[in-house]
């Protein structure tokens, strides 16, 4: 019997996604690692098999010698602290609820570059076009963009011509 293969890439990358989508996979994932040491694998030929490092299955050998399964668990995940305080959130949220020409900005509209530079030039802080996208996000502030406004319109004219207006 010949051996099967997969050989689409992107079904690799798929498959590897899907574990690391949920916490109770990636409990799993962590709990065969274990499992084939246990049976008489090395950590590297484990982390070479599952696509994970050999230094991250040695920290689950570990943590479930000194734990059991609870070691196998999600833990907290901090992530990167904020490099903005909680007073200049609240600052940054308050001033993007007026234009940005009132804070100083040669600009009629916030968007992500905009803000970051608001940010850098305020406190010093550089942070990413992305980062300030998701402080809009974190704020529920969405991008207004002025409807235009064609010169010498006759308002009547357009009305009669509107979807949503009554005639």
């Amino acid at each position: 019997m010949r051996p099967l293969r997969i050989v689409d890439a992107a079904s690799v990358v798929g498959l590897q996604q899907e574990i690391q989508r949920s916490e109770e996979s990636r409990y799993d994932h962590r709990l065969h690692g274990v499992l084939l040491v246990a049976q008489g694998m090395t950590c590297p030929e484990v982390a070479r098999l599952l696509g994970d490092a050999p230094r991250s299955v040695e920290y689950w050998v570990h943590r479930y010698e000194r734990e059991g399964l609870s070691g196998l668990t999600e833990g907290d995940r901090s992530g990167r602290p904020c490099r903005l305080n909680e007073k200049q959130v609240r600052e940054i949220n308050r001033v993007l609820r007026a234009k940005p020409s009132d804070a100083g900005m040669r600009v009629n509209l916030w968007d992500g570059k905009t803000l970051s530079a608001w940010i850098e030039k305020t406190y010093g802080i550089q942070l990413g076009v992305r980062q300030c996208q998701r402080l809009f996000r974190q704020f529920d502030f969405r991008l207004r963009k002025p409807r235009p406004v064609l010169a010498g319109a006759d308002p009547a004219r357009q009305k009669t011509h509107k979807k949503n207006s009554a005639n």
